[in-house]
Parts: C-alpha cells; sequence; structure tokens
C-alpha cells in the first residue's frame, strides 16, 4: 500500500503548519523567480514546499514517503506497519528477495 497522494497531500500540509516560518518565506517566494522558470507562483511555491519536505525526511534519515506515513498515521505500530508494507512492494518491484532488501536497506526483517 504505497502513499497516496490524499495522505501526501495532507502530510504536506501538516508539515507546513508546524513550520510557520517555512509558510511565511512560501507566502513571500519572488513572483520572478517563478517566471523565469516559467512556472506560475502556484507551482513554484509547491516546488519549495516539496523540497523543503524532503530535505526534512533526508534529514532525520527518512525517505519523503516514510515521512509521509510518520506525519499521517495513528500510531507508531500503525507507522511501523504501513512502513514494512511499503518496502515489501518497493522490494518486489525491484525483484529483490526480502531479506536482501531488508540487509540493503538496513531493516528487520519480518517475514
Amino acid at each position: 500500500m504505497a502513499t497516496t497522494e490524499q495522505q501526501h497531500e495532507r502530510a504536506l500540509q501538516i508539515f507546513l503548519d508546524e513550520r510557520p516560518e517555512l509558510r511565511d518565506e512560501l507566502d513571500n517566494l519572488n513572483p520572478l523567480l517563478a517566471q523565469a522558470k516559467g512556472e506560475t507562483a502556484a507551482q513554484y511555491r509547491a516546488e519549495r514546499l516539496h523540497e523543503a519536505f524532503e530535505a526534512e525526511a533526508e534529514s532525520v534519515g527518512l525517505f519523503a514517503w516514510e515521512l509521509t506515513l510518520l506525519l499521517t498515521t495513528d500510531s507508531a505500530e500503525d507507522y511501523q506497519a504501513q512502513r514494512m508494507e511499503v518496502h515489501k512492494e518497493v522490494a518486489e518491484m525491484a525483484g529483490m528477495e526480502w531479506a536482501e532488501y531488508c540487509e540493503l536497506y538496513g531493516l528487520e526483517s519480518q517475514s
């Protein structure tokens, strides 16, 4: 069960709500920067928000989808269960054995 777009959008909102300084920065971006990239102001703002989200995930040693789960699940147990489910899907898509995948990503192998 990969994270859904709706779940990710909710995580972005939570992330932004917890960082008023980032919200202020994003609300006051120079519109000429968006124009120079051939983007609307909203597109440019969304791109900056995604970059900040991914940087935060990386800074705490998570993939962005893991941070999405962390911000949108109701409990640590729910987070861990969904996280392992997604990792298993990724391993299957990559055609890797589960034990090999777990070793590669430092996960405890749980069948």
